[in-house]
């Protein structure tokens, strides 16, 4: 029998993915956070992992890059929703559009990462070290200054951004702002 993990934490959405790909011959184990999804691959083998990229805990792309350094080979499906409306801005990350009141706003590769990292992790306070290492793909050669000027640009580029600094931690972007 085929083994599906499925790791949504959205329990509506997460039952009716369960209910269509539950078959005689598949069954689909579905669990809603980073930590749960970890136990059951401690004591189960899958032949597909289904994993959301928004979680409460993380995202499923951590867990997936831990299983690749872990030689886990098992085929993955990402789910995400790229398209994001927060407080009349509008983020499409899958087409690489973003807007304030329906005004285009055009970002740099950098600021495009930046933002999806504030947006995908909003309410949350991310360390300056772990932005510098996601926006700049390890961020060991790149000044620690050049986050602060990448924020600066961004909350220029998008004007009243709830983009909120953290002294001597890091940034957030705040929700309810």
């Amino acid at each position: 029998m085929n083994q599906i993990l499925l790791l949504e934490d959205d329990e509506a959405l997460g039952r009716g993915i369960g209910m269509a790909l539950e078959t005689p011959d598949c069954t689909v184990t579905c669990c809603g956070t980073l930590r749960q999804a970890a136990d059951l691959l401690l004591k189960q083998r899958f032949e597909l992992l289904i994993l959301d990229i928004n979680l409460p805990d993380g995202s499923g792309l951590e867990l997936l890059q831990s299983l690749r350094k872990e030689g886990n080979q098992t085929p993955v499906i990402l789910l995400t929703a790229n398209d994001l409306e927060l407080d009349g801005f509008v983020f499409d990350f899958s087409r690489l559009e973003f807007s304030k009141d329906g005004t285009p706003i055009e970002l740099s590769k950098t600021e495009q990462r930046l933002l999806r990292l504030l947006v995908e992790n909003r309410g949350r306070t991310l360390p300056r070290d772990l932005l510098l290492e996601r926006v700049w793909d390890g961020g060991e050669f790149v000044d620690e200054n050049a986050l602060s000027v990448a924020v600066r640009r961004l909350r220029a580029k998008l004007g009243e951004a709830p983009i909120k600094t953290v002294y001597g931690v890091g940034y957030a972007w705040e929700v309810g702002k």
